[in-house]
């Protein structure tokens, strides 16, 4: 069994074991579901379904080191369009 503390703030770590048996990461997100077994009352942990589409995250190596201020796209876009990209 492991003992989990809360602290002041109501926050928990959790054991890496047990995040590395639910396969959960910093970031994720974890279902927490209330069940009855054996007349008692029980939590159950589960990671949160992750965002599964074939386009998610697809465009970050195109914006990876390059500036993301409304200046900076505005250039961006007059160049494309002066170059006939756009």
């Amino acid at each position: 069994m492991t003992l989990i503390r809360l602290t002041a703030k109501r926050q928990a770590t959790l054991p890496k074991q047990l995040c590395e048996e639910m396969r959960v990461s910093p970031g994720d997100a974890i279902v927490v579901d209330v069940r009855t077994v054996d007349g008692k009352r029980v939590w159950l942990l589960r990671p949160a379904d992750r965002i599964e589409t074939p386009w998610f995250g697809r465009l970050g190596r195109y914006a990876r080191g390059k500036r993301h201020d409304l200046r900076s796209v505005r250039r961006s876009v007059e160049k494309a369009r002066r170059d006939g990209r756009v």
